[in-house]
């Protein structure tokens, strides 16, 4: 029995998606912790492609789905991915999928102030997706948020709706100049969602708990990265939830001496997402040829992302923030045909070898990357599936970053679909 925490050590978008998949073969239950519609995780079964926002990646494999009461949830776009997933014949009903009962809702109000907020800023805009979440946090934060156990309770749901659309239409309307909502029309629509998914509701940790106790293998998944993590992240350019893997018992209700293992999963080069420092960034053909061959762009917002070589700063931040035990190397075919691969050990700050990763974002932005270079391969590595089939570059390539880091490679990503994996530990096992 093992139950494993599975978080992103970059920017995001490093393939958590595929690998959740992967091990939830081998796993019973599948829990999200934090994070909402913000993030999306893309797999591959079969050359047919999948993308959740919200529910477990897990779903595929037929396992039980949590949605921890660390996630915010917009009713709405969940239905949505539910009725999608259900029309190709994947079963998402209640005994498939559960709600946390204290889960936070994402509301038409979180939206619009999302996206007057960023429209107000101009260029000092955050980047954010616009989809509510850093509001629908900041209200859980202020105590005026709405859970899933309010949303049950139509008196009480209309009782909170009416009061803080007072203040959220005020706001909007006189320091945004935004649009204000109608209470009655959110109220109503709301209430169509709760008829549809209160079966789903439950106190998950008493759910998450006894599958524990009956010695069930529970995975704990993560949105987003290390460095988005609200308290260790490029602050004020991070997500509005902690991504670590300590909030895994945090946002599911579980306590930490129920973690046995947890792994990284690290992007075989660095991307990045709007706004914000990225030492390694490439403003090259390489970075163009990285960007194109991986498609890089987000799975959720389809913006493109940015593109740089492997950092090893951040990543050994993410390995102590984290405490992982294990990495798994996604996209490293997207490196094949290079005659050199660089990675980033260190940064160069006004004259001064920096190591660890700078708090301030001034410090970061001005530092510049220490290279170490390694010799590429010219040979598609798509189709090997042995450890001792991969090329000698590509060994010394994996060996190196295990080194640096301190931390054993545990699965390899050789290419998008479930099958172009290499697993060397599977943490279930």
């Amino acid at each position: 029995m093992a139950n494993v925490v599975i978080v992103g050590t970059q920017w995001g978008d490093e393939g958590k998606g595929k690998i959740v998949d992967l091990l939830a073969e081998t796993a019973d239950m599948v829990v999200r912790f934090q994070g909402g519609n913000n993030a999306g995780h893309t797999m591959v079964v079969g050359g047919e492609q999948f993308i959740s926002h919200l529910i477990p990646s897990g779903i595929l494999q037929k396992k039980t789905c949590i949605i921890g009461n660390g996630v915010v949830v917009d009713p709405a776009v969940l239905l949505e991915e539910i009725d999608a997933l259900s029309s190709r014949g994947i079963d998402v009903g209640p005994a498939m999928l559960e709600i946390c009962e204290k889960t936070h809702l994402i509301m038409p109000y979180h939206q619009a102030v999302d996206h007057a907020r960023e429209k107000f800023k101009g260029d000092q805009k955050i980047g954010t997706t616009g989809r509510g979440i850093g509001p629908a946090y900041e209200d859980k934060a202020t105590r005026r948020g709405i859970r899933f156990a309010d949303l049950l309770d139509p008196e009480v749901f209309a009782e909170k709706v009416n009061t803080i659309l007072d203040e959220k239409n005020f706001y909007l309307q006189n320091y945004l100049s935004a649009d204000t909502l109608d209470p009655q029309q959110i109220i109503d629509q709301y209430l169509v969602y709760a008829g549809r998914l209160a079966p789903h509701v439950r106190n998950i940790s008493v759910t998450i708990n006894a599958a524990i106790k009956n010695k069930k293998q529970i995975m704990f998944e993560g949105a987003q990265g290390t460095h988005l993590d609200i308290d260790h992240g490029t602050y004020p350019f991070v997500t509005s939830s902690n991504t670590l893997a300590g909030n895994a018992c945090c946002g599911s209700g579980v306590g930490p001496k129920q973690i046995d293992d947890v792994f990284g999963i690290v992007k075989a080069y660095t991307t990045r997402v709007g706004q914000g420092p990225f030492p390694s960034e490439l403003f090259d053909a390489i970075g163009d040829k990285i960007q194109k061959k991986g498609a890089e762009f987000g799975a959720t917002t389809g913006r493109r992302r940015r593109c740089g070589w492997l950092d090893t700063v951040i990543l050994k931040n993410a390995v102590r923030l984290n405490g992982l035990t294990g990495l798994a190397i996604t996209k490293l075919d997207v490196l094949d045909g290079l005659e050199s691969i660089n990675i980033c050990t260190g940064y160069e700050y006004q004259g001064e070898l920096v190591t660890e990763f700078p708090a301030s974002l001034k410090v970061l932005g001005a530092c510049q990357p220490v290279y170490e270079s390694l010799p590429g391969w010219q040979e598609d590595i798509s189709g090997i599936r042995k450890f001792e089939d991969l090329p000698s570059n590509v060994k010394g390539y994996l060996e190196r970053i295990a080194a640096l880091t301190e931390t054993p490679v545990s699965i390899i990503s050789v290419g998008p679909d479930r099958e172009q994996t290499i697993v060397l530990r599977n943490p279930f096992k």
